[in-house]
């Protein structure tokens, strides 16, 4: 279904301002329709003078006449007579008509939406006598207030210009609805607002009262009051009830006539909140107290290396150092982050950084080089990455740049799709051997590699000699083909 932006710039010539303004009425219009009990449509005025249903909503507290959606069709031509008579003549327009595939007369209320320089398109509330709730105190007093919001909308007072606030979280006309007159002193108020009233321990009637004598927060009704545009506030009226209101003020020819405070009880919602927040605190602080452990653990690896003799055994616990304090690197990372997802190139460069201080020597420089971002992805993939990052690090340095040899450059490119993780490490050191297999190694350190990537992360690994192509990706000029080594990894995100 099309766009009301895509129709307004498929249909009509209207400026940058008229097209934000009927924008900002249907981001209001849900209100309208639960205050009029009604179906509402947004008539566009097309270039060849057809009239075209730009949008349509539907009431939250009324039973609709149309079960299916309108938008992008025509009206027919009793409806653009009544459409064209309201938009001439800038005024509210009532009729009675027939539809296709309606068998009973429908009542349109048109209302000329007012722009910068005169009407722009038209407004209707459609709605059958048969199917309409019957009028009682509420039904009467909302239909006052839609009557006089109305007649803003033909004065392009409604809606409000200037910034157009969040209305994705604010409170519907059901949630609880108060009328104030012009000194917001309050003339009627909801069931459900009486309700809502209550669980703050406001129990006496409210009529007559201002809302400051009930000892309400009475902030966004003299805000909207003196500004002359809607205040969305959140307060705890107690200790145990966080409320929700909306304060919508009535102006008549730029006078404050009265106005609207809709209030919900959001009390429940923002303890759940909180309870997310400290959830997500407390295993932030466990990432935290992981990483220390592991820490602790390295360092003592370190005491226990010193006191040995064996050149193997020391060699061993170094490697066994390395990947703890790879493992405590994602943990030192998750406890920064505000979920259970990491972005990936957070854990890369330090583990660039904790590598080439571990394996960088003056007989043998090596530059280490990370290209992209790799995205973000859960603690669980992070993880197992590290490490294998890790072994194909030391690897492409202990391999590819002996001891004695004149260094070169290791790249680590990270990419991908929203489904899978593409990484490569490419070195431009000594030539892979044409008989290596990796299915056949024994050494710990690829087959750490090869057992993580399979079986844990369920992707695959290829390694092969380079090609001129990886180094002039990489940013390696002057090698050949068959120079170096490429690791290729794939695996789902």
């Amino acid at each position: 279904m099309a766009t009301l932006g895509e129709l307004l710039r498929q249909h009509t010539d209207l400026s940058k301002d008229d097209s934000a303004h009927l924008q900002q009425l249907i981001g209001e219009w849900g209100m309208l329709a639960d205050l009029c009990f009604a179906d509402m449509m947004l008539y566009l005025r097309s270039h060849d003078n057809t009239w075209v249903v730009g949008a349509q909503v539907r009431p939250a507290t009324g039973q609709t006449i149309y079960r299916s959606d309108l938008v992008d069709s025509q009206a027919n031509e009793a409806e653009a007579e009544l459409l064209g008579r309201a938009f001439a003549s800038g005024e509210i327009c009532e009729g009675e008509l027939h539809k296709r595939n309606i068998f009973d007369s429908i009542h349109v209320l048109a209302i000329p939406v007012h722009g910068e320089d005169g009407p722009i398109a038209v407004l209707t509330r459609e709605w059958s006598s048969k199917t309409s709730r019957q009028p009682g105190e509420l039904e009467r007093t909302y239909l006052s207030i839609f009557q006089r919001i109305a007649e803003m909308i033909t004065q392009g007072a409604f809606p409000f210009r200037g910034r157009a606030a969040d209305l994705s979280a604010a409170p519907r006309v059901g949630d609880g609805a108060i009328v104030l007159d012009e000194q917001a002193v309050i003339r009627y108020a909801s069931p459900n607002a009486v309700s809502a009233l209550h669980r703050v321990g406001i129990t006496a009637n409210v009529v007559g009262q201002s809302v400051s004598e009930l000892g309400f927060a009475d902030s966004p009704v003299r805000q909207a009051f003196e500004r002359h545009e809607p205040v969305i506030e959140e307060f705890d009226q107690t200790v145990d009830v966080t409320l929700l209101v909306r304060c919508l003020p009535i102006i008549a020819s730029q006078v404050i006539t009265g106005g609207m405070l809709l209030i919900r009880d959001v009390t429940e919602v923002r303890r759940r909140d909180r309870l997310l927040l400290s959830k997500d605190a407390t295993i932030r602080e466990i990432h935290h107290r992981v990483k220390n452990n592991l820490q602790t653990i390295s360092s003592l690896l370190r005491l226990q290396a010193r006191r040995l003799e064996s050149p193997e055994a020391k060699a061993a616990i170094q490697e066994s150092v390395r990947r703890i304090r790879t493992i405590a690197l994602v943990h030192e990372t998750l406890s920064r982050e505000t979920g259970e997802d990491v972005a990936f190139i957070e854990i890369v460069r330090p583990l660039l950084r904790l590598v080439e201080e571990g394996l960088q020597s003056p007989d043998r420089p090596v530059r280490f080089i990370v290209q992209g971002d790799g995205g973000r992805l859960p603690a669980t993939v992070a993880t197992p990455l590290s490490v294998v990052l890790t072994e194909l690090l030391q690897n492409a340095v202990d391999h590819g740049f002996p001891e004695g040899s004149a260094g070169g450059s290791v790249v680590v490119e990270l990419g991908g799709t929203d489904d899978d993780i593409e990484i490569k490490v490419i070195n431009d050191g000594r030539i892979l051997d044409p008989a290596f297999d990796l299915n056949g190694v024994t050494g710990l350190g690829l087959s750490i590699v090869r057992t993580l990537v399979t079986t844990e992360l369920n992707g695959s690994i290829l390694i092969r000699a380079g090609v001129a192509e990886d180094f002039i990706a990489a940013g390696i000029e002057g090698h050949r083909s068959g120079d170096g080594t490429v690791v290729q990894l794939s695996l789902p995100r």
